[in-house]
């Protein structure tokens, strides 16, 4: 049996349907890639990448319309000039560890000029969130050959969620954290659409959680300091 998933156990969030997989590849064109790093010697590593491929067909040539915004100052992410002032991506979107960034960035560049797309400069988008509690990023295990590996993995269809790619580390309000993704189908007066989402979850304690506008986390805090189980 797969991951449970929230509307398998019944909760449903928000007003509008999913895709038919609940996830980013419901946009036609989209395919996502994990690579999960996880050995304990010769020193403890749970880390990895994740690609994301916005559309089919050549990235590197023909470019996807993009925005950027920022909750908060606290997180890298590469290629975000270009992206501001052009408004366009042409690369696929790289998510790892905090000390990866520049590995994954390397091997992006890496891969289109080695693939003959050197015509073109390149400034990739590659993302991160901190994974140094359950990995030893200080030894930085990650190879350019991790991130050629996730790009070769991308597909299309469902995708594979929580501890995989770069989530491998990730803890997310005091539990384990990691991949997770979804889509909704938007009715416009030009016709249907499908908006998707993958996110690398790593933030907020658990008084902090919500599911569904329900303040989980402090309910659970309160069962705990009561000593109930």
């Amino acid at each position: 049996m797969g991951r449970a998933r929230l509307r398998d156990l019944g909760l449903t969030i928000g007003r509008m349907p999913p895709g038919p997989l609940n996830a980013i590849t419901d946009v036609p064109g989209v395919l996502v890639g994990h690579r999960t790093v996880i050995r304990d010697t010769p020193r403890v590593t749970r880390t990895g990448v994740t690609m994301v491929v916005p559309r089919e067909g050549s990235i590197w040539t023909d470019y996807a319309f993009a925005g950027y915004h920022s909750f908060n100052g606290n997180g890298e992410m590469t290629g975000i000039p270009w992206i501001e002032e052009s408004g366009l991506l042409g690369s696929p979107i790289g998510i790892t560890n905090t000390y990866a960034v520049g590995i994954v960035r390397d091997a992006l560049v890496g891969y289109a000029v080695e693939h003959g797309y050197s015509h073109r400069f390149h400034l990739p988008v590659v993302a991160e969130t901190y994974d140094g509690y359950l990995n030893d990023i200080d030894a930085f295990p990650l190879t350019r050959e991790d991130a050629f590996a996730a790009l070769a993995a991308a597909r299309c269809g469902p995708v594979d969620e929580g501890n995989v790619g770069g989530g491998t580390g990730m803890r997310c309000h005091g539990w384990k954290g990691g991949i997770g993704t979804s889509s909704r189908r938007v009715e416009a007066p030009s016709g249907a659409y499908t908006v998707g989402a993958l996110v690398q979850a790593n933030y907020g304690r658990r008084h902090h959680l919500r599911v569904d506008g329900v303040p989980v986390g402090r309910e659970l805090d309160a069962r705990a300091d009561a000593g109930e189980p």
